[in-house]
């Protein structure tokens, strides 16, 4: 039998909670039927669809009605910046930001915004870009993440959106990384448009949800039916929408006491990191999601340290955290003026054990000192 190996990749995805995954069989074993129809089946499917919508609203602090759900984050953030295009094609964003909004910022003009070495913008910074905008190409939507995906630093969400406010320009607040770490109130934050995933958090992939302020109107960005109230047409994925309810209620149940874990694991790592000769955190080594951190190397590449930890049954992440394949320079490192070719992301998940961590911090300092040695020629 092999031995167990410690997961801790997290802030990419997570294993199923066994909530989500209960309530998903239950769901995946009534009789087919599309919440838009007027027959039993169909009713019912819409039963397990709203209660599942109102479940997740209650974790997030929203009304029912604000929340669409989507395939996932990457598509709560297109149907944010899409939707925000009729009110100005300009945006604003931080240099941070995941691809999934750089992405859909590059479609049309935009204000990149610096951030410091922790991964912090400035919200001065952001509100001189809004400024930037001109009468032909007015700012239609100021782009924040609630925390940083790959070093884990906290934005200064409620300062950015008051001001946005003020300004009578849309906000959107990317909070899939913090989703089910950090507590979210959306209707108390006042934000206009929030994107959430599932995954990350230990629901089920190919769901996710975009929050919209109570009362704002935007154009669809998928078209064909009138489902979620007409801002999301096709048909609706009532097992994973459960599965994320459950996961998410899971994950809020218990958040202080799973913060405070994770805040402790972690800063186990970082300790290590600190006594460590040519290791370096990298991001707001306090004021950052708690289950998340980076690491930064000085003489050792990514890749050698990544398989010889795989090799020894430790699952982390290296290079931008938005590659599919390969181990590609981070753009969030780069934009902070740090290393962006060395780096390394640890990130706990609701499964993470104490020994899971203790597998991580026995084997990181072998790897690394072989590595060196090989490097050295001894």
């Amino acid at each position: 039998m092999s031995a167990p190996r410690a997961y801790l990749d997290g802030a990419s995805t997570q294993p199923l909670r066994p909530e989500a995954r209960a309530e998903l069989i239950e769901a995946w074993a009534e009789p087919a039927g599309d919440p838009g129809r007027m027959h039993t089946e169909g009713m019912e499917a819409r039963a397990r669809l709203e209660w599942a919508r109102e479940r997740v609203a209650t974790a997030v602090g929203a009304r029912s009605r604000s929340v669409v759900f989507t395939s996932g984050g990457s598509e709560a953030i297109a149907a944010a910046a899409y939707g925000a295009t009729e009110r100005g094609p300009h945006s604003v964003a931080a240099a941070v930001e995941h691809s999934a909004v750089r992405s859909w910022a590059e479609r049309g003009p935009v204000t990149w915004v610096d951030v410091d070495r922790s991964g912090r913008v400035d919200t001065e910074g952001l509100l001189d870009g809004v400024n930037a905008s001109t009468s032909a190409e007015p700012t239609g939507l100021v782009h924040l993440q609630w925390a940083n995906h790959e070093v884990g630093t906290r934005q200064r969400v409620a300062e950015v959106v008051a001001s946005c406010r003020e300004r009578d320009v849309l906000c959107h607040i990317d909070a899939c990384g913090a989703l089910g770490h950090d507590p979210i109130a959306f209707d108390d934050l006042g934000a206009d448009l929030m994107s959430v995933s599932a995954h990350k958090l230990g629901g089920p992939p190919g769901i996710g949800a975009l929050l919209v302020r109570r009362g704002l109107r935007l154009d669809p960005l998928i078209v064909g039916g009138d489902q979620e109230r007409a801002r999301r047409a096709g048909m609706e994925a009532v097992g994973p929408a459960c599965g994320f309810a459950a996961a998410l209620e899971a994950a809020t149940a218990d958040l202080d006491d799973s913060a405070r874990f994770a805040r402790t694991q972690t800063d186990r790592v970082i300790a290590w990191a600190e006594g460590t000769e040519g290791v370096r955190v990298l991001g707001d080594p306090v004021d950052r999601l708690d289950h998340l951190v980076c690491l930064g190397f000085d003489d050792v590449e990514p890749q050698p340290l990544l398989i010889g930890l795989d090799q020894a049954g430790v699952a982390v992440h290296s290079g931008s955290s938005c590659a599919t394949e390969g181990l590609e320079p981070s753009p969030v490192l780069a934009a902070m003026g740090v290393d962006d070719q060395r780096s390394m992301r640890v990130s706990l998940s609701w499964s993470t054990t104490v020994a899971d961590v203790s597998a991580f911090l026995d084997a990181a300092p072998e790897v690394l000192g072989s590595l060196r040695s090989l490097r050295a020629g001894t």
